[in-house]
Formats: C-alpha cells, structure tokens, sequence
C-alpha cells in the first residue's frame, strides 16, 4: 500500500510555477489537471484523474518558503527522463541542487530547486 496520498509545495506566483511545471514535469508523465484560485494540481498518466502534487499560496495567507531538510521525489521511468527533467528545469529557472547521475543507492537522481526553493528530485530506478 501507498502510504502517500499527494504532495503539496508553496508558491508565490501561480502563473510563473504553473508555467515551471507544466514544462518539468513532462518528461515524469505528469501534466496539469487543476487550476483554481488556490492552487495547481498535477496528475500522473498512470492515474490521470487523481491530483497526486498541488502547487499552493499557503492557506494562512503568509508568503510560500521552502521546508529546510523536506525534498519531494519523483518517480521516471527511465534515466532519461531524469535528464530531461534536469535540463528544463534549469532551462526554466530552477537551481541545481544535484546534476544527474548514480547516487549511492545504484539509482540515478537529479535534484533541483523550484522558483520558491522547493527541493525537487527525480530518480530512475536502475537496480
């Protein structure tokens, strides 16, 4: 069993980080399924009706800040698709936190940080 529901991050700006995402989240199969005034939210191919990570401004109206130590990491399919997330990522504005490669766990990981500082990652599972 899952034991993970979804993902939520801050943000700022919508229009910039829906923009961020949209583009970033393509290569992990994820695509925008949700708009509304609060937030965004994101949909895996594999379950293309169930929002599994929300872009949001915080609900106690203060500014979106990244979590010190949190990271979000998603799964792709192959280390390519890590790659290509890596590189529109920074294409896009996000900082690098970690270029693509084999981690000690024999998988292969990219990390960055969104327009807010949020930590995100992909990895591809290669053992």
């Amino acid at each position: 069993m899952n034991v993970l529901d979804f993902v939520m991050v801050g943000s700022n700006d919508h229009q910039k980080s829906g923009d961020f995402y949209d583009a970033v989240f393509e290569p992990l199969k994820l695509k925008r399924i949700l708009k509304t005034e609060k937030y965004l939210g994101y949909a895996h191919s594999s379950d293309p009706d169930k929002v599994q990570f929300y872009v949001t401004h915080p609900v106690n109206g203060e500014p979106a800040t990244f979590g010190n130590g949190s990271q979000t990491t998603l799964l792709a399919d192959t280390k390519e698709a890590v790659d290509k997330f890596y590189e529109v990522a920074m294409s896009k504005g996000a900082t690098d936190e970690g270029r693509p490669g084999v981690r000690k766990d024999g998988n292969y990981y990219a990390y960055v940080r969104d327009l807010d500082g949020n930590k995100i990652a992909a990895k591809s599972i290669l053992t």
